[in-house]
């Protein structure tokens, strides 16, 4: 089991990495499922995870308070509501468009409904 978590993270991380520049590849998403599998797989890989420069803060900030940054909210919504416009250019049948649209609505109202702060305490 301990190699399939490794794989299974080491994936997420590729894709999460290759969603920082691929509009709708999600970046965060990955990288959360990559740190659950390094726990699980590598506990010295999800350190690595936890303690990176760029991502780090935001993986801690989720497990601990359930918090995403108000920059990240925006950046998520942006990229949602880009990539929701850019539907309407494409051939996919307005079934499938407004399943698409449903999808990325629920995603939206997920991420709008979450903390943006850590709770004082």
């Amino acid at each position: 089991m301990r190699y399939i978590f490794l794989s299974i993270g080491w994936l997420s991380v590729g894709l999460g990495g290759a969603g920082i520049v691929l509009p709708l590849v999600p970046t965060t998403p990955f990288l959360l499922l990559a740190c659950f599998c390094f726990s699980k797989g590598s506990p010295r890989f999800e350190q690595w995870l936890l303690k990176h420069q760029l991502f780090g803060p935001f993986i801690s900030n989720w497990r601990v308070h359930r918090v995403i940054p108000i920059q990240a909210k925006c950046l998520a919504v942006l990229m949602l509501v880009v990539s929701a416009m850019g539907l309407v250019f494409t051939s996919i049948p307005w079934t499938g468009r407004l399943g698409i649209w449903s999808m990325l609505l629920v995603i939206l109202l997920f991420i709008v409904t979450r903390r943006s702060r850590i709770p004082l305490e």
